[in-house]
């Protein structure tokens, strides 16, 4: 919900507590509820998996692994949250890589879209909701080709999934 300065102003003179009223920045943080929790691989080795805590302070906090051959190969440090004023933004920090940011193109009750074109690859991450199976999906150019990767995932128990893992 967005309101207009003129709103805001009558309301000001109507002497109402402002900061008891949404912004449009807080409920589109809030739309992403849906990306809480913990997500396993469905087709990589216990252990990949990629956890997102709830819509706090502004900001969704998430982590991902991937494992190979019993050995962490890529992380991937997350927040969504305000990259500029009323936007939101996917900043992902990646593994043995300078730190790239995606803003929000669409969000819906099950879907977001983050693009960035200048980006080298990917420049798209979307991510959807389908029952308790998360499709995750990075595309865009990369050597001229359109690419593609899926990253389906299966909600599990937060506490399961660092069980899964024999150290």
């Amino acid at each position: 919900m967005r309101i207009s300065t003129a709103t805001t102003a009558a309301l000001a003179g109507l002497g109402l507590a402002l900061f008891a009223l949404p912004t449009a920045y807080a409920e589109s943080i809030r739309d992403l509820h849906w990306l809480t929790g913990c997500w396993a691989s469905e087709r990589a080795e216990p252990g990949s998996e990629e956890h997102w805590m709830p819509p706090a302070g502004g900001m969704m906090i998430g982590a991902s692994r991937t494992i190979r051959g019993g050995k962490a190969v890529e992380y991937e440090f997350i927040v969504i949250r305000e990259i500029a004023p009323g936007k939101l933004g996917y900043v992902a920090h990646p593994s043995n890589q300078k730190p790239a940011v995606f803003p929000l193109l669409k969000v819906g009750a099950n879907e977001a879209v983050f693009e960035n074109p200048e980006h080298d690859f990917p420049q798209r991450i979307l991510y959807r909701l389908e029952g308790d199976a998360l499709r995750a999906r990075i595309e865009g150019m990369s050597k001229g080709q359109l690419k593609g990767i899926d990253f389906p995932m299966k909600r599990v128990g937060c506490d399961a999934a660092a069980v899964r893992v024999k150290e």
